[in-house]
């Protein structure tokens, strides 16, 4: 029992000594946004980035669609499901 006390007045004592937190404040420099020579010229217009852009987006939102379309025959099938449940669940209580 002794040895219990001694060795927690020790731990204590060690814990009390050690700081959990520096108390010097670590001071950071707000970011500044770096202004290269490519932001200051106007943009250019590239119709042919443009193009494979807007294209590029179309085929995402074709994939998209389907994807909403696969989920709402899933989110179909799973209401059918928990129905069907549901019915086992009575029948089951009945019997």
């Amino acid at each position: 029992m002794r040895a219990i006390t001694v060795s927690l007045l020790i731990i204590c004592a060690v814990a009390g000594m050690l700081s959990a937190q520096s108390s010097k404040p670590v001071i950071v420099p707000a970011a500044k946004p770096a202004v290269t020579s490519a932001q200051q010229a106007p943009a250019r217009d590239n119709s042919a980035s443009i193009q494979g852009a807007l294209k590029m987006l179309q085929e995402m939102k074709a994939a998209n669609e389907e994807t909403l379309r696969k989920q709402a025959a899933t989110l179909e099938q799973l209401d059918e499901l928990e129905k069907a449940a549901d019915q086992l669940k009575i029948y089951a209580k009945r019997g």
